[in-house]
């Protein structure tokens, strides 16, 4: 009986490693899915990005994109390592709340976290949309006020973006970015009270043109959008 049960921990075990990579998504330091040392050089305050494409709003950067956090977004993205998705939207969470601190964020008991479009080719490749995932953990974080809207859509006809300029890539995507639906009551103020303040959430900043085109689309639909957070800008 006692055999049993240690096989069967065993086998529990065997799963869970290849569940969860027992390697940091950060360094690769083997043990562990991420390290204190790569946690803590996340650790950091968010900054003010200035991107080439302006969206017309404040854009946020929770770090520079480099070290532990390059390789986080790629493991997350290109190799499936969803077990990031936890730790990379705890990093969202605590530089959101570092900037409603700071009254960078409208003093809202309410807030509408809305993920930057992704194409849909492109998410069935990495096993869903990350950046909703990444939005939905750092809504898990910040509490039942906090509503993840995946509103936005990218039409199909657009290219991969990668290795193009801000120019070009502002034409990739020039009226392609549009809404799933028409946005809920909350976010344009058709409801009792104000509109609910939107922020626009991604992964990478590398030219602004995606978050620009999904602000752009946001306030054509009446959302009060006050700005965008991301994990790192490129």
């Amino acid at each position: 009986m006692a055999g049993d049960r240690a096989r069967s921990r065993a086998v529990l075990a065997a799963l869970a490693d290849l569940a969860v990579p027992r390697e940091c998504g950060g360094c690769g330091r083997p043990g562990t899915p991420w390290c204190d040392a790569c946690r803590a050089r996340l650790d950091d305050v968010p900054r003010q990005l200035s991107p080439r494409v302006d969206p017309g709003v404040p854009v946020w950067a929770m770090a520079r994109y480099g070290g532990p956090m390059a390789s986080a977004v790629v493991n997350l993205k290109e190799h499936r390592r969803r077990d990031l998705a936890p730790v990379l939207g705890r990093v969202l969470a605590d530089g959101i709340l570092s900037l409603a601190q700071w009254g960078e964020l409208p003093a809202s008991d309410r807030l509408a976290l809305v993920p930057a479009p992704t194409r849909a080719w492109a998410a069935r490749s990495r096993g869903g949309d990350t950046v909703t995932a990444l939005a939905r953990e750092a809504a898990d974080v910040l509490g039942g006020r906090v509503r993840v809207v995946p509103a936005l859509v990218t039409a199909a006809w657009t290219r991969d973006s990668a290795g193009l300029g801000a120019g070009a890539r502002g034409a990739n995507l020039a009226g392609a970015v549009r809404l799933r639906r028409p946005l809920p009551s909350a976010l344009v103020g058709a409801g009792a009270g104000p509109a609910v303040p939107v922020v626009v959430v991604d992964d990478v900043l590398t030219t602004g043109a995606t978050v620009a085109q999904a602000v752009r689309r946001l306030r054509c639909s009446g959302a009060a959008v006050t700005g965008a957070v991301v994990l790192a800008g490129a």
